[in-house]
Parts: C-alpha cells; structure tokens; sequence
C-alpha cells in the first residue's frame, strides 16, 4: 500500500501548488523598448507602464532569458533581441523583484538563440575537453546566479536550457531521446547546471525545458531519461502554429500527470499572431491560420481555449507569454514583424487577448 499512498501524497501536493498559479511572460526586451521611448497603451489608449499594468491585471511572475556571451552573437542575430548579459539581467531581474513578481531565469548555454534548431556551444567553451564541459556549466551557473543575488534579483524559478529536446552545446552535446549517442555528457550538463542552482538558490524551483508538447512519444522518452536527475517542474513551449491543436496538448498534460505525478507542469512560452503584417518569414497572409485565424480575435480565440484547457489539469502551474512587449511605437526595433505579443504593434495598445489570458489563475 505504500506506492499508492505516496501517490496520492504527490498528487494532492501537486493539487496545493495549482492554488498558487503562475501567470506572466517573458519581457526580456522590455527594457530596450522604454529606452527606444515605446510607448504602452491600454485598451483605451491610455499610456501605461508595462510592468504595473500587468500587475494589475493579475500577473506574478516575469520570465527573462540569459545569453552566456551575447556580444558574439551574429549580427542579424542582435538585431532580433540578442542581448542579455548578466548586466543587463541583473538590471531588469531587480526591476522584477521590486515589483513584486516572481523571477524565472531562463539560462541560454549560448551565445545567441538556443532552440530546436540550434544550440550552439558558447565561444568561451570552444575548444575546452569534454571531460571539463560540466565543469565550466557548473562554474558559469554559480557564478551567474551570485551575480544575481547579490544585486537583489535571486531567481524564484530556473530553467537549466532553453527547449533542450535535442540537447545543448552543439556538437558536444547534441542527443535525442531516443539515441544513446552524447546521452552521457548532456545528462552530465544538466546534473552540472542543476547543482549549481540548489548551491546558489536553494529555495528555487527548477525547470527543464522541452518544446515537444505536441508529440507525448518524444516527450515522454525525454523526460524518462531524466529519472535520476534533481529537477522540480516540466517547462513546456505550446505555440499552436508549431504544436499542434489545443487537444493534443491536453492529452500530453494528462499523460504527464499519470507518469510523473510528482512533477508540475509549466507552460512557459505560449503566443499566437494577430497579424502578419511585415512578417518576412510569412508565405502566405493565412499561413499557421489552420487552428486560429491570423487576427486580434483569431489570438483572443486561441488564448481563451488555451487557458480554458490548462484549467483543466491539476498539474499545470504556470503560465507564460513569450514576448508580450513587442511594440512598434517606437520605430522598426526587431522589424516590427514578429506580431504574436500583446500590444498592437501599430499602436501601442492593448490587445484583448491579455483578458482571456487574465483567466488562468482567476476564478
């Protein structure tokens, strides 16, 4: 009778977190629109400032992603809002905890965009012997998380990678759930990173992010390999245009709940476009339109089945919008093209999917 009691012990402690949701978004190009002089809106037209905007709209925490060197990045990499050392984390991660909000540091092990389709190993790790690469991960993670500490921005939350279901630090690294090959060093990464943040922040929660959300065979096969590894939450990217429809998503969430009942679920980037407008990677004005319709009330449409859905499992606990700062008012910053945040890039305004998302920790 022991299993099944423990069961129910980590299911009922996974029901408790659920009353303390997470809702927020990543906002780490917020700072370089005010200093661009955007201009926030509300749906009236009124200026606003972001950050107590959404707190009066209900919002808690505030996600912000770490480049290891960013200064390298390509150009063109820069220019799409490649630029997130430890000064400039330390300044906005304050800035989050002075508010109020709870901090989520997304660690990127690169110096530019970490994804599926790319995690490229930081230059200052070029050339280091394999054998030491959990080494460096363990030093720079310290390192990093007493840089924030000290300037009053402790993380609440840690994302050890960004959507690392292919592994990290190419072409050391690179894995996949379902080859043995490089599975050694990318579990020892992991194990590197993770004991710096319990060294550091050992009240933090941590988090091991994958972008799988709509394929529960990779997914679950990810997270299995994990068994031994000391993590605390499953961060999950759902963007519908790439994931699949709401409902797969559901059974990928009810799946997680039967397999690891001891661990909860975030969504920690979610977003969907209300426009495509100076979108140069967009074929076609309905291309991804083929859950939602390409418009304000196509983004309104998909955020109120979303936060309907994810109501619906015990086990998810939060809730992230990935970039809801994008505001063109200020000129062409990172193109004006990426049309999924939450202000009308044209005018600064609020656009109404921010209410429906508003209903994930209300009543």
């Amino acid at each position: 009778m022991r299993k099944p009691l423990l069961l129910l012990a980590l299911a009922a402690s996974v029901c408790a977190v659920a009353q303390q949701r997470l809702l927020g978004g990543d906002i780490s190009m917020l700072p370089s629109y005010e200093e661009s002089k955007a201009v926030y809106r509300d749906s009236e037209g009124k200026a606003v400032k972001p950050l107590e905007m959404f707190s009066q709209l209900g919002w808690n925490a505030m996600r912000v992603r770490l480049f290891v060197d960013p200064g390298l990045a390509p150009a063109d990499h820069k220019d799409e809002g490649v630029c997130q050392d430890i000064g400039y984390v330390k300044r906005l991660g304050a800035m989050i905890k002075r508010a109020g909000f709870r901090f989520m540091l997304d660690f990127h092990y690169s110096d530019t965009w970490a994804d599926p389709g790319k995690q490229f190993m930081p230059a200052r790790w070029s050339g280091v012997p394999r054998t030491a690469l959990p080494d460096s991960v363990y030093a720079y993670t310290r390192a990093s998380l007493e840089a924030l500490v000290g300037a009053g921005a402790a993380p609440d939350l840690i994302q050890v990678g960004n959507e690392i279901s292919n592994g990290m630090m190419w072409p050391e690294a690179k894995t996949s759930p379902f080859d043995d090959a490089n599975q050694q060093l990318f579990g020892s990464l992991l194990a590197a990173g993770c004991r710096a943040c319990r060294d550091v922040c050992p009240e933090a929660k941590v988090i091991i992010h994958t972008e799988k959300a709509g394929d529960w065979a990779f997914t679950k096969a990810f997270y299995d390999r994990l068994a031994t590894l000391d993590y605390d939450v499953i961060g999950l990217s759902y963007y519908p245009m790439w994931h699949k429809a709401v409902g797969v998503l559901s059974a990928t969430l009810d799946s997680l709940a039967v397999r690891y009942p001891d661990k909860p679920v975030m969504i920690v980037e979610t977003a969907a476009y209300y426009s495509h407008a100076n979108d140069r990677w967009a074929a076609s004005p309905d291309q991804y339109a083929e859950f939602y319709p390409i418009s304000i009330d196509g983004q309104r449409m998909f955020t109120r089945e979303l936060v309907a859905e994810l109501r619906r499992h015990a086990n998810v606990t939060g809730l992230f919008w990935w970039f809801p700062e994008e505001n063109g008012s200020c000129g062409s910053m990172m193109g004006n093209w990426i049309n999924r945040g939450l202000f009308d890039n044209r005018t600064g305004r609020l656009l109404p999917a921010v209410y429906d998302f508003m209903g994930f920790i209300g009543e």
